[in-house]
Protein backbone atom coordinates (compact mmCIF):
# COMPACT_ATOMS: atom_id res chain seq x y z
CA UNK A 1 0.00 0.00 0.00
CA UNK A 2 1.26 3.37 -1.00
CA UNK A 3 0.87 6.66 1.57
CA UNK A 4 0.88 10.21 0.85
CA UNK A 5 1.25 12.71 3.44
CA UNK A 6 0.38 16.19 2.22
CA UNK A 7 1.76 17.90 4.53
CA UNK A 8 4.50 15.34 5.86
CA UNK A 9 6.89 17.95 7.00
CA UNK A 10 4.82 19.06 9.62
CA UNK A 11 4.44 17.97 13.32
CA UNK A 12 1.39 16.12 12.64
CA UNK A 13 2.98 14.49 9.38
CA UNK A 14 5.99 13.69 11.14
CA UNK A 15 4.07 11.61 14.23
CA UNK A 16 2.10 10.19 11.67
CA UNK A 17 5.17 8.80 9.35
CA UNK A 18 6.42 7.34 12.84
CA UNK A 19 2.76 5.52 13.31
CA UNK A 20 2.72 3.95 10.63
CA UNK A 21 5.38 1.94 11.20
CA UNK A 22 3.69 0.46 14.02
CA UNK A 23 1.05 -0.42 11.50
CA UNK A 24 2.28 -1.42 8.07
CA UNK A 25 1.90 -5.06 8.62
CA UNK A 26 -1.28 -7.59 8.09
CA UNK A 27 -3.77 -8.12 5.09
CA UNK A 28 -2.43 -4.82 3.25
CA UNK A 29 0.97 -3.70 4.37
CA UNK A 30 2.48 0.23 3.63
CA UNK A 31 5.43 -0.40 1.04
CA UNK A 32 5.94 2.90 0.61
CA UNK A 33 5.40 6.58 2.34
CA UNK A 34 5.74 9.54 0.32
CA UNK A 35 6.19 13.07 2.21
CA UNK A 36 4.84 16.22 0.65
CA UNK A 37 5.56 19.54 2.09
CA UNK A 38 7.46 22.85 0.92
CA UNK A 39 10.27 21.98 2.79
CA UNK A 40 12.48 18.63 3.89
CA UNK A 41 11.38 17.25 7.02
CA UNK A 42 13.87 16.62 10.20
CA UNK A 43 15.94 14.20 9.15
CA UNK A 44 15.49 11.72 12.51
CA UNK A 45 11.85 10.85 11.23
CA UNK A 46 13.25 9.20 7.56
CA UNK A 47 14.64 6.20 8.89
CA UNK A 48 13.93 3.13 8.41
CA UNK A 49 10.72 2.01 9.43
CA UNK A 50 9.85 -0.93 7.25
CA UNK A 51 9.21 0.52 4.16
CA UNK A 52 10.16 2.94 1.56
CA UNK A 53 10.04 6.74 2.34
CA UNK A 54 10.25 9.16 -0.65
CA UNK A 55 10.36 12.97 0.05
CA UNK A 56 8.94 15.58 -2.46
CA UNK A 57 8.86 19.37 -1.99
CA UNK A 58 7.23 21.59 -3.41
CA UNK A 59 3.99 24.38 -3.22
CA UNK A 60 0.82 23.01 -2.17
CA UNK A 61 -0.86 25.70 -3.99
CA UNK A 62 0.62 25.04 -7.83
CA UNK A 63 -1.66 23.05 -9.89
CA UNK A 64 1.17 21.32 -11.42
CA UNK A 65 2.42 20.16 -8.29
CA UNK A 66 -0.79 18.58 -6.71
CA UNK A 67 -1.19 17.20 -10.67
CA UNK A 68 1.99 15.14 -10.16
CA UNK A 69 1.08 14.08 -6.44
CA UNK A 70 -1.96 12.51 -7.84
CA UNK A 71 -0.61 10.47 -10.99
CA UNK A 72 1.73 9.32 -8.58
CA UNK A 73 -2.00 7.03 -7.62
CA UNK A 74 -1.05 6.88 -3.96
CA UNK A 75 -3.95 4.33 -2.35
CA UNK A 76 -4.05 6.52 1.09
CA UNK A 77 -3.95 10.28 1.09
CA UNK A 78 -3.35 12.43 4.26
CA UNK A 79 -3.99 15.82 3.48
CA UNK A 80 -2.46 17.84 6.41
CA UNK A 81 -1.37 20.49 4.60
CA UNK A 82 -2.86 24.17 5.64
CA UNK A 83 -2.29 27.31 6.89
CA UNK A 84 -2.77 27.98 10.32
CA UNK A 85 -5.61 29.58 12.20
CA UNK A 86 -4.40 32.75 12.94
CA UNK A 87 -2.47 33.44 9.38
CA UNK A 88 -5.16 32.41 7.78
CA UNK A 89 -7.29 35.03 9.64
CA UNK A 90 -4.49 37.83 8.77
CA UNK A 91 -4.11 36.70 5.36
CA UNK A 92 -7.32 36.34 3.67
CA UNK A 93 -5.65 35.72 0.17
CA UNK A 94 -3.00 32.97 1.48
CA UNK A 95 -5.73 31.07 3.27
CA UNK A 96 -8.04 30.73 0.19
CA UNK A 97 -5.03 29.66 -2.05
CA UNK A 98 -4.00 26.74 0.22
CA UNK A 99 -6.76 25.64 2.40
CA UNK A 100 -9.63 26.51 0.05
CA UNK A 101 -8.44 26.70 -3.63
CA UNK A 102 -5.37 23.80 -2.94
CA UNK A 103 -8.03 21.20 -1.39
CA UNK A 104 -10.01 21.68 -4.43
CA UNK A 105 -6.90 21.73 -7.13
CA UNK A 106 -5.82 18.15 -5.05
CA UNK A 107 -9.58 16.80 -5.22
CA UNK A 108 -9.97 17.69 -9.48
CA UNK A 109 -6.82 15.80 -9.61
CA UNK A 110 -7.45 13.18 -8.33
CA UNK A 111 -10.88 12.93 -9.85
CA UNK A 112 -8.98 12.78 -13.25
CA UNK A 113 -7.09 10.14 -12.28
CA UNK A 114 -10.08 7.90 -11.49
CA UNK A 115 -11.49 9.14 -15.09
CA UNK A 116 -8.06 8.06 -16.70
CA UNK A 117 -8.23 4.30 -14.57
CA UNK A 118 -11.58 4.22 -16.18
CA UNK A 119 -12.93 4.49 -12.73
CA UNK A 120 -10.69 1.73 -10.94
CA UNK A 121 -8.40 4.25 -9.22
CA UNK A 122 -10.78 5.33 -5.95
CA UNK A 123 -7.78 6.26 -3.09
CA UNK A 124 -9.00 6.62 0.51
CA UNK A 125 -8.38 10.37 1.36
CA UNK A 126 -8.42 11.45 5.17
CA UNK A 127 -9.01 15.28 5.28
CA UNK A 128 -7.77 16.77 8.46
CA UNK A 129 -10.59 19.58 9.41
CA UNK A 130 -10.70 21.57 12.60
CA UNK A 131 -13.38 22.61 15.45
CA UNK A 132 -12.92 25.78 14.32
CA UNK A 133 -16.16 24.71 11.86
CA UNK A 134 -18.04 25.68 14.64
CA UNK A 135 -19.28 28.67 16.24
CA UNK A 136 -21.30 30.27 19.23
CA UNK A 137 -23.96 30.31 20.46
CA UNK A 138 -22.31 26.64 21.72
CA UNK A 139 -24.69 24.39 24.06
CA UNK A 140 -22.75 23.10 27.55
CA UNK A 141 -21.70 20.21 25.18
CA UNK A 142 -21.38 19.93 21.41
CA UNK A 143 -22.86 16.87 19.88
CA UNK A 144 -22.22 14.92 16.86
CA UNK A 145 -25.39 17.32 14.84
CA UNK A 146 -24.62 20.37 15.74
CA UNK A 147 -24.40 22.61 13.15
CA UNK A 148 -21.26 24.49 11.05
CA UNK A 149 -21.35 28.05 12.12
CA UNK A 150 -17.40 29.05 11.72
CA UNK A 151 -16.49 32.51 12.87
CA UNK A 152 -13.38 32.87 11.31
CA UNK A 153 -11.75 32.32 7.59
CA UNK A 154 -10.13 29.34 8.98
CA UNK A 155 -12.61 27.80 9.83
CA UNK A 156 -14.65 28.64 6.99
CA UNK A 157 -12.16 26.92 4.68
CA UNK A 158 -11.90 23.67 6.60
CA UNK A 159 -16.13 23.68 6.22
CA UNK A 160 -15.64 24.38 2.67
CA UNK A 161 -12.84 21.54 2.62
CA UNK A 162 -15.05 19.15 4.33
CA UNK A 163 -17.70 19.69 1.53
CA UNK A 164 -15.91 18.96 -1.34
CA UNK A 165 -14.65 15.13 0.58
CA UNK A 166 -18.08 14.55 1.03
CA UNK A 167 -19.18 15.47 -2.49
CA UNK A 168 -16.59 14.06 -4.63
CA UNK A 169 -16.49 10.68 -2.23
CA UNK A 170 -20.72 10.93 -3.04
CA UNK A 171 -19.46 10.75 -6.87
CA UNK A 172 -17.41 7.53 -6.50
CA UNK A 173 -14.02 9.38 -7.28
CA UNK A 174 -12.54 8.98 -4.18
CA UNK A 175 -13.39 7.44 -0.56
CA UNK A 176 -12.29 10.13 1.68
CA UNK A 177 -13.88 11.56 5.18
CA UNK A 178 -12.63 14.73 7.18
CA UNK A 179 -11.87 14.59 10.61
CA UNK A 180 -12.35 17.35 13.13
CA UNK A 181 -8.91 17.47 14.80
CA UNK A 182 -8.88 18.99 18.69
CA UNK A 183 -6.16 21.21 18.72
CA UNK A 184 -3.51 19.67 19.62
CA UNK A 185 -1.03 19.50 22.60
CA UNK A 186 1.47 19.68 23.85
CA UNK A 187 3.54 20.17 20.16
CA UNK A 188 7.36 19.88 20.36
CA UNK A 189 9.30 22.40 18.81
CA UNK A 190 8.97 25.96 18.13
CA UNK A 191 5.15 28.04 18.48
CA UNK A 192 3.62 28.31 15.01
CA UNK A 193 1.14 31.21 13.92
CA UNK A 194 -1.98 29.26 15.38
CA UNK A 195 -3.70 31.33 17.52
CA UNK A 196 -4.14 28.09 19.77
CA UNK A 197 -0.13 27.99 20.28
CA UNK A 198 -0.16 29.01 23.72
CA UNK A 199 -1.69 26.05 24.77
CA UNK A 200 0.97 24.17 24.23
CA UNK A 201 3.36 26.65 24.71
CA UNK A 202 2.25 27.43 28.78
CA UNK A 203 3.08 23.34 28.91
CA UNK A 204 6.49 22.94 26.59
CA UNK A 205 8.54 26.71 27.36
CA UNK A 206 8.26 25.72 31.19
CA UNK A 207 9.19 22.14 31.15
CA UNK A 208 11.80 23.41 29.36
CA UNK A 209 13.12 26.41 31.48
CA UNK A 210 12.35 28.93 29.36
CA UNK A 211 9.28 31.71 29.78
CA UNK A 212 5.48 31.52 28.53
CA UNK A 213 3.07 33.92 27.55
CA UNK A 214 -0.40 33.54 28.61
CA UNK A 215 -2.24 35.44 26.25
CA UNK A 216 -6.17 34.91 27.28
CA UNK A 217 -7.62 34.59 30.95
CA UNK A 218 -7.37 31.50 32.74
CA UNK A 219 -10.78 30.95 33.18
CA UNK A 220 -11.07 29.99 28.90
CA UNK A 221 -12.00 26.08 28.30
CA UNK A 222 -10.87 24.35 25.31
CA UNK A 223 -10.80 20.72 23.44
CA UNK A 224 -7.52 18.84 23.67
CA UNK A 225 -5.91 16.04 22.16
CA UNK A 226 -1.86 15.15 22.60
CA UNK A 227 -0.16 14.44 18.80
CA UNK A 228 0.23 10.84 19.56
CA UNK A 229 -3.42 10.99 19.76
CA UNK A 230 -3.16 12.79 16.54
CA UNK A 231 -1.26 10.13 15.18
CA UNK A 232 -3.30 7.18 16.08
CA UNK A 233 -6.71 8.97 14.87
CA UNK A 234 -5.26 9.33 11.12
CA UNK A 235 -3.69 5.61 11.20
CA UNK A 236 -7.21 4.35 12.36
CA UNK A 237 -8.93 6.49 9.29
CA UNK A 238 -6.85 4.75 7.07
CA UNK A 239 -8.93 1.78 6.94
CA UNK A 240 -12.35 3.03 8.75
CA UNK A 241 -14.89 1.20 6.77
CA UNK A 242 -16.49 4.28 5.53
CA UNK A 243 -19.92 3.09 5.17
CA UNK A 244 -20.11 3.08 8.67
CA UNK A 245 -20.45 6.79 8.66
CA UNK A 246 -23.79 6.59 6.53
CA UNK A 247 -23.07 9.30 4.54
CA UNK A 248 -22.13 12.07 7.33
CA UNK A 249 -18.72 12.58 6.27
CA UNK A 250 -17.12 14.89 8.66
CA UNK A 251 -16.41 13.65 12.41
CA UNK A 252 -15.50 15.29 15.39
CA UNK A 253 -13.04 13.86 17.38
CA UNK A 254 -12.59 12.65 21.05
CA UNK A 255 -10.43 14.60 23.38
CA UNK A 256 -9.77 16.40 26.68
CA UNK A 257 -12.05 19.38 27.77
CA UNK A 258 -10.57 21.47 30.29
CA UNK A 259 -9.90 25.54 31.37
CA UNK A 260 -6.09 26.92 31.26
CA UNK A 261 -6.15 26.73 34.77
CA UNK A 262 -6.66 23.18 35.19
CA UNK A 263 -3.97 23.13 32.63
CA UNK A 264 -1.27 24.85 34.73
CA UNK A 265 -2.91 23.15 37.73
CA UNK A 266 -1.83 19.92 36.32
CA UNK A 267 1.52 20.83 35.45
CA UNK A 268 1.49 22.08 38.78
CA UNK A 269 1.18 18.62 39.89
CA UNK A 270 3.48 17.05 37.49
CA UNK A 271 6.49 19.10 37.64
CA UNK A 272 6.48 21.80 40.78
CA UNK A 273 5.90 25.46 41.35
CA UNK A 274 9.14 26.69 40.08
CA UNK A 275 8.04 25.69 36.49
CA UNK A 276 4.77 27.09 36.60
CA UNK A 277 6.38 30.27 37.55
CA UNK A 278 7.60 30.73 33.97
CA UNK A 279 4.63 31.47 32.99
CA UNK A 280 3.63 34.87 32.32
CA UNK A 281 0.30 37.02 31.76
CA UNK A 282 0.46 39.17 28.56
CA UNK A 283 -3.34 39.34 27.40
CA UNK A 284 -3.58 39.69 23.33
CA UNK A 285 -6.94 40.83 22.38
CA UNK A 286 -6.51 39.68 19.25
CA UNK A 287 -5.76 35.62 19.72
CA UNK A 288 -8.64 36.19 22.86
CA UNK A 289 -10.90 37.53 19.88
CA UNK A 290 -10.10 33.93 18.17
CA UNK A 291 -10.15 31.73 21.09
CA UNK A 292 -13.77 32.36 22.00
CA UNK A 293 -15.19 31.78 18.77
CA UNK A 294 -14.11 28.18 19.29
CA UNK A 295 -16.25 25.71 20.86
CA UNK A 296 -15.21 24.49 24.54
CA UNK A 297 -16.71 20.38 24.95
CA UNK A 298 -17.73 18.01 22.63
CA UNK A 299 -19.50 14.53 22.87
CA UNK A 300 -17.84 12.76 20.01
CA UNK A 301 -20.01 9.67 20.17
CA UNK A 302 -19.84 8.90 16.99
CA UNK A 303 -16.17 8.70 16.65
CA UNK A 304 -16.16 6.76 20.12
CA UNK A 305 -18.29 4.30 18.93
CA UNK A 306 -15.87 3.56 15.93
CA UNK A 307 -12.91 3.22 17.78
CA UNK A 308 -11.18 6.91 17.74
CA UNK A 309 -9.60 7.24 21.27
CA UNK A 310 -7.79 9.93 23.05
CA UNK A 311 -6.34 10.82 26.18
CA UNK A 312 -8.83 10.98 29.56
CA UNK A 313 -7.03 13.91 31.16
CA UNK A 314 -4.99 16.93 30.64
CA UNK A 315 -2.52 15.07 33.29
CA UNK A 316 -1.72 12.36 30.73
CA UNK A 317 -1.58 14.76 27.66
CA UNK A 318 1.45 16.26 29.70
CA UNK A 319 2.75 13.10 30.50
CA UNK A 320 2.62 12.07 27.12
CA UNK A 321 4.34 15.17 26.22
CA UNK A 322 7.93 14.52 28.42
CA UNK A 323 7.60 10.58 27.02
CA UNK A 324 7.50 11.11 23.59
CA UNK A 325 9.22 15.01 22.93
CA UNK A 326 10.63 16.99 26.28
CA UNK A 327 13.93 16.38 24.52
CA UNK A 328 13.21 18.37 21.08
CA UNK A 329 14.33 21.79 20.99
CA UNK A 330 13.84 23.38 17.25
Amino acid sequence: MKVLIIGGAGMIGEKLHSALAKSHSGKNPVTEVILHDRVEPRTAFIEDHGFQTRVLTGNFADQAEVRKLASLRPDVIFHLAAIVSGEAENDFQKGWDINGHGTWQLLEALRAEHVESGGTYVPRLVFTSSIAVFGPPYPEQIPDDFLCTPQTSYGAQKVVGELLVADYSRKGYLDGFSIRLPTICVRPGKPNLAASSFFSGIIREPLNGMDAVLPVPDTVRHWLASPRAAAGFLVHAMTLDTSLLENRLSLNLPGVSCTVAEQIEALRKLAGDDIVKHIKPGFDENIMRIVEGWPRDFSAERAKRLGFTAEEGFEEIIRTYMEDDLDIRT
